[in-house]
């Protein structure tokens, strides 16, 4: 019995800060985001992807807004202003360079080399990737 109490406190005990800090294979494009620690919270920048790998130069050319259209992709940040609850990180953003456009998201783990990125237009208007850690 104290075991299986034991094994419910870890079950829901919070996620530690950084376990998702690292780089991340995303479930299309074969992209790779690295997750890192921003003060309190945690953003994601592009490292490379299948289209990166073909062009290098790649810029933001979907972006809605007009001035930004010429930032490079490679090295740009995605994800940010999350605050951890529990068992995810919330209330954060991800940018899809695909349309230009910026959604809602969360972060949750789904094991120590997975996790389930959510991305809302508005709630239930959602679609979740399951990432996996590499390297």
């Amino acid at each position: 019995m104290m075991l299986l109490l034991a094994g419910l406190a870890l079950a829901s005990a919070p996620q530690q800060p950084d376990a998702v800090v690292g780089r991340w294979k995303t479930e299309t494009r074969n992209a790779i985001v690295e997750i890192q620690r921003c003060g309190p919270s945690i953003c994601g920048r592009i490292l490379t992807s299948d289209a990166l790998r073909t062009n290098p130069n790649l810029r933001d050319a979907k972006n809605s807004n007009a001035a930004l259209r010429n930032r490079p992709l490679k090295g740009l940040q995605i994800l940010g202003g999350f605050r951890q609850e529990g068992q995810g990180w919330y209330g954060g953003k991800i940018y899809n360079a695909d349309d230009g456009k910026t959604y809602s998201a969360e972060i949750t783990l789904a094991g120590p080399n997975q996790l389930k990125l959510r991305g809302c237009v508005f709630k239930p208007f959602c679609k979740t990737q399951t990432w996996t850690r590499v390297g």
